[in-house]
């Protein structure tokens, strides 16, 4: 039996199969995410791939927290299709988040960084009332 997340979340009822949730934009919210991506990989039968999800889920979420402004934020964890998994934090700021280098004494700014190593691609959809910052993790091939 599939795994549901629970509190409020539901799998998409249409399309692409997914799972979603809005949050209110701060740090608490990381913690929320992570589980909305755990359940969705298990529930997936991609249980392998739950940590760089949630890992992913983390990083997205303080970036928005530390950059948007935003009072709330969605989280979406979908299929595009068999190959990818795909981890997106939406928020209402049209400001795109930049890469930058960290030095090594900095507590911070290394959020994309980490998204970029553990993840196959990453980018940027501008919406017209903000942004969906997004990262794909390669789904294993199902052995036949």
């Amino acid at each position: 039996m599939p795994v549901q997340p629970s509190n409020g979340t539901r799998p998409a009822a249409t399309g692409h199969p997914a799972y979603s949730q809005s949050l209110p934009c701060e740090a608490e919210s990381a913690i929320r995410a992570r589980r909305l991506v755990r359940a969705a990989c298990t529930a997936w039968g991609l249980a392998p791939l739950a940590e760089a999800g949630a890992l992913i889920a983390s990083e997205l979420v303080a970036n928005s927290v530390a950059h948007s402004g935003s009072r709330c934020l969605r989280v979406t964890v979908s299929r595009p299709d068999a190959r990818w998994v795909r981890v997106a934090v939406i928020d209402k700021s049209r400001a795109q988040p930049v890469q930058r280098t960290a030095n090594a004494d900095d507590e911070s700014g290394r959020g994309l960084a980490i998204v970029e190593a553990i993840s196959v691609r990453w980018g940027t959809d501008r919406l017209p009332w903000g942004k969906r910052v997004w990262a794909d993790l390669r789904a294993p091939r199902e052995e036949k």
